[in-house]
């Protein structure tokens, strides 16, 4: 039994209900992840064990830090240990940008990760096109790699107006046509133009993992696009019960990975009890 395990069965087992326990919908089919960044500043002071297992201690399995600033191969084996000591799973990295994708692959497998975030470029001096196409052959010779590794490549849809639609973003997918190459759903990025729950019902299975973050509409139009995020989750314009039916047509199993402002523990505590609800583990 690997590292990975190891943690997992023992997360496993720690997670049996007992009586009395409420059981959601979710329960035991999704784990509980963050962006690394969302805990720096509270882990300041600390080593990167203690900062792990006061994240446990707020409710999460897993984190996910990103490789273009958090962890790289000088300070892998720190994160390493951390995990190993604190029982926090590295389930994932972000891995940015699509150059340099096989050293990314390479690095995630070395954290026991299962998977990398992407964010495609779109290059606004060049025909959409050209950014397709171009695109479509490096994530195919990047899919060959993470075969060969064991590690998914997900895909991210972000604010970059590349891949705007769901059916744009399925159409990607498919067309690189491999199984390594899927889709990392942020559930609240698509909220200024799209519907979440309608993103969920195109994607259908290429949802490998989500992102988990509020949007709210009203604040958007008043105060600025960026605004919107700024709503606590579960009190935004996200309908998650639509969003969960979705997930269950398609039996989703796997990470959900907070992706808020960063703050204190307290607040991180609060955070991991808001994806509770919204997500009804």
């Amino acid at each position: 039994m690997n590292r990975r395990s190891f943690i997992l069965s023992s997360a496993a087992a720690a997670a049996i209900p007992v009586s009395g326990v409420h059981a959601g919908q979710f329960t035991g089919k999704i784990r509980k992840s963050l962006k690394w960044g969302m805990a720096q500043k509270a882990a300041q002071g600390m080593t990167l064990t203690e900062a792990f297992k006061k994240l446990r201690a707020c409710g999460y399995e897993g984190v996910e830090p990103s490789l273009l600033g958090h962890v790289n191969t000088d300070n892998a084996d720190e994160w390493i240990a951390a995990s190993k000591e604190s029982g926090l799973v590295i389930d994932g990295t972000v891995g940015g940008r699509s150059d340099g994708l096989e050293a990314g692959i390479d690095l995630t497998k070395k954290l026991d990760g299962d998977s990398m975030l992407v964010v495609l470029a779109y290059p606004q001096d060049k025909p959409l096109q050209q950014t397709w196409d171009e695109s479509v052959v490096r994530m195919k010779a990047a899919a060959l790699h993470a075969e060969k590794q064991g590690i998914k490549v997900l895909i991210e849809n972000v604010w970059n107006t590349f891949l705007i639609s769901a059916y744009d973003m399925a159409r990607f997918i498919d067309e690189v046509g491999s199984p390594w190459v899927q889709v990392h759903f942020d559930i609240g990025n698509m909220v200024r133009w799209g519907v979440p729950e309608h993103w969920a019902q195109v994607l259908g299975k290429r949802s490998q993992k989500l992102d988990v973050k509020e949007y709210d509409l009203d604040r958007a139009m008043n105060e600025g696009m960026r605004k919107g995020f700024d709503k606590p989750l579960g009190e935004g314009s996200i309908n998650w019960a639509a969003v969960r039916a979705e997930l269950v047509k398609i039996n989703y199993t796997g990470w959900a990975a907070a992706e808020v402002k960063a703050g204190n523990w307290d607040y991180l505590a609060d955070v991991a009890k808001r994806m509770d609800k919204v997500l009804d583990l």
